[in-house]
């Protein structure tokens, strides 16, 4: 008896691990095979080598914005950033939807502290988690929501923590769970 393939596959890790670049990583393997991607990416913002915020970017349509920054005036605060809900709501939450939608595969990078100061983003979620898609994406390692709980509860749910130790070889792990999931749909 083999063990049920996960439609849902998360990465977490400590910050600065490597869970959007892994992710990234994968997300062009997948595009090379052929695989409609949707949804979002979060990507650290630099300035002067110092990071000042968080950009969103929407895979389908390659949109940008802000998920947070330093020097944004509004909006609720996690540590030294501001979450700017609007572009949240109107690039981040609506790329999950349309994704939902639209793709083979769909990315949420990540499910955070800053994320979950959305509803609209909460509910875009667990649409994914009630979809038929494949979905993988990106959890932040201490964030405790209702959303989190329900996601980490899901029998369809496959978190996979990476290390420094196993972040080489983890791309390969996640790229053949996605594979092996997208080969059995009919």
């Amino acid at each position: 008896m083999t063990d049920k393939l996960k439609r849902v596959v998360l990465l977490t890790g400590r910050s600065g691990v490597g869970k959007t670049s892994l992710l990234l990583n994968v997300l062009d393997i997948l595009k090379a095979k052929g695989y409609k991607i949707g949804g979002m990416v979060s990507r650290e913002a630099r300035e002067h080598g110092v990071r000042v915020g968080f950009e969103i970017v929407d895979l389908g349509t390659g949109r940008k914005g802000w998920l947070a920054h330093t020097k944004q005036s509004t909006g609720p605060r996690v540590g030294k950033y501001r979450v700017n809900l609007s572009d949240l709501d109107t690039i981040g939450t609506r790329s999950i939807v349309n994704a939902i939608e639209n793709a083979d595969i769909i990315v949420v990078d990540e499910i955070g502290p800053m994320e979950m100061f959305s509803s609209g983003f909460k509910e875009a979620v667990m649409k994914t988690l009630k979809s038929t898609r494949m979905m993988i994406g990106t959890l932040h390692y201490r964030v405790r929501d209702p959303l989190i709980n329900a996601l980490k509860a899901d029998e369809d749910t496959e978190i996979l923590e990476i290390t420094p130790e196993n972040r080489r070889g983890l791309h390969t792990v996640l790229i053949d769970r996605v594979l092996q999931f997208m080969q059995r749909q009919p």
